[in-house]
């Protein structure tokens, strides 16, 4: 039988190929989302361990993690915590930089682990006026100690250039809180409270008493708690699960279209397989194996244009700086599967045409 439907489907190439086409759309943007999806939970887990904590506290019941606002009163109160080994303030600064509009700078407490932590390549670390930047940032923006950059609307001199091993860091750069906090104007806040935990305490528990200690807050421990709390995480989700409805509804019809004209093309030809001695549910398997075959093809085109559109796509979207799509078999997987779905889904009805048809009858249209 395989040998057969690949026949079938060669006898008319063209119409083959085309519904191929319109299934590998579909495929391809499924695919390409989900790269995106799961390389933004990949690197969410930098999001969630900033300076190497063990995670991190934002205001809760907002719309992304970025535009948290806490008081810095809080750290004090977090450190006496028995699941508390220290915690720091980070300020953030979005979009302000104006080399690299994509770059976070982060306000540090010059005293706090996570400025303690930053691993300089050359020069230092920042003082009032000075701004340390990460290697990543150091590299797109063609700039070394000596140098200048200007954050919404204040140029400060380059003290250094650091490395941490942590994209969301090496791709920003970073002020003393204090300098962070007077050019934004929020004196005595913070966007998160970096945390560190005792090394017998686990995330678990310190993440209940924390929200038990510090009402109105919320506790990301983990890189898929980070991509849920993003806005744009929670968006690529659900819009995920929207194209694979429409692929599998759209690249249905699609495949039921074409083989339904096959079927009624060829109504004679399948009506002499009957008389022949093949059993309507084989005829009905030939055609939906047709159906498949199809898909196939499809599947394989989209799983190209997937891979390839994943990488454009974090390019339209201006996260190429922290977001490499995650090409994994899972995900390659997900996007056969469907390809597969949408071609039995579109072979059953025309397949049901065929159960239906009398033999005689589809013989005497034939003559």
């Amino acid at each position: 039988m395989p040998e057969l439907i690949a026949n079938n489907l060669m006898r008319r190439i063209g119409r083959t190929l085309l519904t191929a086409l319109g299934v590998g759309l579909g495929v391809a943007t499924i695919v390409a989302l989900l790269a995106v999806s799961d390389g933004l939970t990949r690197t969410a887990a930098g999001f969630a361990h900033l300076g190497g904590s063990d995670l991190g506290v934002f205001q809760a019941g907002v719309s992304d993690p970025t535009v948290s606002v806490l008081q810095t009163s809080q750290v004090a109160r977090l450190e006496r915590n028995p699941d508390v080994a220290s915690a720091t303030p980070l300020l953030l600064i979005v979009g302000k930089v104006r080399s690299d509009p994509s770059a976070f700078v982060f306000g540090a407490d010059p005293k706090g682990f996570f400025a303690q932590r930053l691993v300089f390549a050359s020069g230092g670390p920042p003082s009032r006026g000075t701004i340390a930047i990460g290697s990543g940032l150091a590299a797109s923006v063609h700039q070394q100690p000596g140098g200048t950059l200007v954050v919404d609307g204040h140029r400060f001199a380059i003290s250094g250039v650091y490395h941490s091993g942590i994209l969301y860091e090496d791709q920003g750069a970073v002020l003393p809180l204090s300098v962070a906090q007077a050019i934004t104007g929020l004196q005595g806040e913070t966007t998160s409270i970096a945390v560190e935990l005792t090394p017998a305490a686990s995330a678990t528990a310190a993440t209940r008493s924390i929200l038990h200690q510090i009402p109105n807050t919320t506790v990301i421990a983990t890189s898929e708690e980070a991509a849920r709390a993003g806005a744009n995480g929670a968006l690529i989700h659900n819009a995920t699960l929207v194209i694979i409805i429409i692929a599998l509804f759209l690249g249905a019809i699609s495949v039921t279209n074409t083989m339904a004209m096959s079927v009624l093309e060829r109504q004679g030809e399948l009506a002499l397989l009957s008389t022949v001695g093949w059993s309507a549910p084989r005829v009905a398997a030939l055609v939906i194996g047709e159906g498949i075959g199809v898909s196939l093809l499809g599947a394989a085109i989209g799983l190209v244009f997937g891979v390839l559109g994943s990488l454009l796509l974090v390019k339209l979207m201006g996260v190429g700086a922290y977001v490499s799509p995650s090409i994994t078999a899972w995900g390659l997987g997900r996007g056969l599967v469907v390809g597969v779905s949408i071609g039995v889904l579109g072979g059953l009805y025309p397949a049901w045409r065929v159960t239906r048809m009398a033999p005689l009858k589809g013989l005497s249209r034939a003559a």
